[in-house]
C-alpha cells in the first residue's frame, strides 16, 4: 500500500546537485533533480557527535527517491539561494517503497 504524497504542498522550485569525487580524484557535480518540492525554512540548532553546534536552515521534501541507492551529498538551490545538504532521509511506505526524499539543509 502506498500513501499519497501531498502534491498540493509542493510549490517551491528546487535544484538538487550531487557532489562526488570520481576515480581520477576530480570533483564532479551533477544535477539529480529539478522540479517542485515542499520547502520549510524553519531554522534550528543541533549538536553533532563531536559536541559541535550545527545550525540547520531548513528542509526540502521531494516525492519518491531521487537517487536510488546513493548517498546524497552536495547542495540545493532553492528560492535563488545555495544551501548545503547536511543529511538526508528516505521515509518508507507500509509496503517498503520510498515515500519521499527529505534533505536537511545547513
Amino acid at each position: 500500500m502506498k500513501l499519497p504524497f501531498p502534491k498540493w504542498l509542493a510549490n517551491t522550485d528546487v535544484e538538487v546537485w550531487l557532489s562526488t569525487i570520481n576515480s581520477d580524484g576530480d570533483y564532479v557535480e551533477s544535477k539529480i533533480y529539478d522540479g517542485k518540492c515542499i520547502y520549510t525554512d524553519k531554522a534550528k540548532s543541533i549538536l553533532n557527535a563531536d559536541k559541535q553546534l550545527i545550525n540547520l536552515s531548513g528542509r526540502v521534501t521531494i516525492e519518491g527517491d531521487i537517487a536510488p541507492g546513493e548517498k546524497i551529498e552536495g547542495y540545493v538551490i532553492v528560492s535563488g539561494f545555495k544551501k548545503k545538504i547536511y543529511s538526508f532521509e528516505r521515509p518508507l511506505n507500509p509496503d517498503g517503497t520510498v515515500f519521499s526524499t527529505e534533505l536537511i539543509l545547513s
